[in-house]
């Protein structure tokens, strides 16, 4: 049997089974990525013989102790490995060099899994493509002329191709979605705060963001409950208290409670997306779930995006320097207050006073209590990931002036921050699952929300949609 583009835990019943050895399996997938990889520069950090010595040692055990023992596993550069390369993409950062491994690389560690490698990020994390001047550029494997995502693009193609067994990202503003849903795979963006996040910071920072969360990423829905399983949980110094997630919502389609929102005034949507969720939602109705188009939490959406939009820019302005800060101010000072476009918001954002961003978050607050309100009536939400299929690499200028094209239009790429933002504002867990390919041959996915701390049902649900509508599926050329 081929494992390529078996799921993680298919590989490691496997494995159990004395089926394919540790290293067997982590030799197939080197040489995949020493054969395929120069056509998509996916993993670009390798550490091949260290991952070859831990799998010969986890051959030899006589037990194999964790979910994943000897399934092999590559990673977000972005999280720190002792001894590899952590740049985030930096120039400055190149020869940076990781001290000890991040809470979620030795997680992984324990539960099993043999790393071999870190997969490509865009500058600073900070787009929806993966190029910077440390690693250069990655490519889509359905096609290497479109961009894979980002942050975690690097990541999300490494799955699609079957360059590695695992993987897992970060996301604030839809890092692990907006590549899940680009090039065909599964990822899930956790519950805000149950995920520790050491270890995954520039210059070793140690607080945890507000809105940023790391999350796995995978080629099946039950590979991201094993992945949530084992990041999930109190660090050591927090070990008073104990994470206990509700048991999923969902096991049939049944009596399951769907809304479905397809489209938003704040962000375009390509129509062949919306026509196949409107389809998916018919067929849901037909097998017993209770459906509804029009179903939304009380308050305005709108609003909404633009209050995370302010405080997003707050929040990752958090190591600019003054003289960077200073500018910004300068910019502020020559918009009008009430300014809608992005970069103005950039702007108020980026020079938030810390009273403002408070009462902000007031407000925040009560629109997260209508968001539980809406849950309570509702188990999930489903939802675009993004405006459209991947578009074509675009390193013109800055992200917010770059635009794509949407329904025959070209519109702003940063539009699509709205469906980002409908879990990351709120620290809502989402996960994101294949659900169709556009008339170009393109992926897309859909975006499962749910309830705060409800993380194992938006999976549940991601699981029953793999099972009754679609899974991962290679992208020709791959197999």
């Amino acid at each position: 049997m081929d494992p390529t583009f078996l799921s993680a835990k298919r590989q490691a019943a496997l494995i159990r089974r004395g089926a394919i050895g540790c290293r067997e399996l982590l030799d197939h997938y080197i040489a995949r990525v020493e054969r395929l990889d120069g056509r998509i520069n996916a993993v670009v950090v390798r550490d091949f013989e260290r991952a070859r010595k831990r799998a010969a040692a986890l051959d030899r055990a006589k037990a194999t102790g964790g979910k994943l023992h000897g399934v092999p596993m590559t990673i977000k550069e972005s999280f720190d490995i002792a001894g590899l390369p952590t740049t985030w993409g930096m120039p400055a950062l190149k020869d940076h060099r990781a001290k000890a491994d991040s809470v979620t690389v030795a997680r992984y560690k324990a539960a099993g899994a043999v790393f071999f490698g870190k997969t490509n990020v865009p500058l600073n994390l900070a787009d929806w493509q993966s190029f910077n001047a440390v690693y250069g550029t990655t490519g889509n494997p359905w096609d290497p002329a479109r961009t894979p995502g980002g942050s975690s693009g690097g990541a999300a193609a490494a799955l699609a191709a079957g360059l590695t067994g695992m993987e897992a990202g970060s996301d604030i503003g839809a890092s692990i979605r907006n590549p899940a849903h680009y090039c065909g795979v599964f990822g899930h963006k956790p519950s805000w705060g149950i995920c520790p996040q050491t270890g995954h910071a520039v210059f070793d920072n140690l607080d945890q963001l507000d809105m940023a969360v790391v999350g796995p990423m995978a080629r099946s829905a039950g590979d991201l409950a094993i992945g949530l399983e084992v990041m999930a949980g109190p660090e050591d110094s927090e070990a008073a208290w104990q994470l206990r997630l509700p048991k999923p919502r969902a096991t049939a389609w049944a009596g399951l409670r769907v809304a479905v929102m397809t489209a938003h005034p704040c962000s375009d949507v390509d129509t062949e997306m919306q026509e196949e969720l409107e389809r998916l939602a018919k067929v849901l109705r037909r097998e017993g779930a209770k459906v509804s188009l029009t179903a939304r939490p009380e308050f305005d959406l709108g609003a909404g995006h633009g209050l995370y939009i302010e405080m997003l820019r707050a929040t990752t302005a958090v190591g600019m320097d003054d003289a960077a800060a200073a500018q910004w101010q300068a910019v502020r000072d020559g918009q009008k207050p009430d300014d809608p476009s992005y970069y103005a918001q950039m702007a108020r954002g980026i020079t938030m006073s810390h009273r403002h961003f408070l009462q902000k978050n007031e407000t925040r607050v009560r629109m997260r209590r209508a968001w539980a309100a809406f849950f309570r009536d509702w188990d999930v939400l489903l939802c675009p990931p993004a405006a459209s299929p991947a578009f074509p690499i675009d390193q013109a200028g800055e992200r917010h002036q770059r635009s794509i094209e949407v329904n025959g239009k070209r519109v702003p790429v940063i539009d699509q921050m709205f469906w980002a933002g409908l879990a990351s504002f709120y620290q809502l867990p989402a996960t994101v699952a294949p659900l169709g390919l556009s008339s170009t041959g393109l992926p897309f996915g859909v975006q499962v929300l749910g309830g705060l701390y409800d993380d194992r049902t938006t999976i549940a649900v991601a699981g029953l949609l793999e099972k009754s509508w679609r899974g991962f599926v290679a992208p020709p050329g791959w197999e």
